[in-house]
């Protein structure tokens, strides 16, 4: 197995405390070094969300020790796919770059209860996303 990633993502949301780092993490958890994971904010909040801890944590993922980054033009060159979730016209474009535009729900402000639904739908994109870089390779 090569130790070079076989692609690099970068999850996008405004305030980069729930939705991007919970797939940020679960991307991480799912495949491991096999894909560079990056995770930013046009508006970074001062912490991860509490509540999406929370949720991660029942789901045996970690992301207590993240911290929201702000959105660089270097993190969007650096990546293959650019998942946004919501941070509207921030987010720059590039060409040779695969953008998904991904209609979450935004779990700020939410309990625990309201961001389980939101943390399980990025899980199955997540997957998705995993099969779908997976299958590229063996193109």
């Amino acid at each position: 197995m090569s130790s070079t990633p076989l692609a690099s993502v970068l999850f996008v949301c405004v305030h980069n405390a729930g939705r991007s780092q919970m797939a940020a993490g679960f991307l991480t958890h799912l495949a491991g070094d096999r894909i560079e994971v990056r995770s930013a904010g046009s508006i970074p909040a001062d912490q991860v969300n509490p509540a999406a801890v929370e949720a991660m944590k029942e789901v045996g993922v970690d992301i207590s020790d993240q911290q929201p980054k702000v959105l660089t033009t270097e993190a969007v060159q650096a990546s293959d796919y650019v998942i946004t979730m919501g941070c509207g016209d921030a987010c720059p474009i590039f060409p040779g770059k695969k953008y998904l535009d991904w209609a979450l729900e935004d779990p700020a402000g939410k309990g625990v209860e309201s961001v389980r639904p939101i943390r399980d739908e990025i899980k199955t994109r997540i997957e998705e996303l995993i099969a779908e870089i997976d299958a590229t390779q063996e193109a």
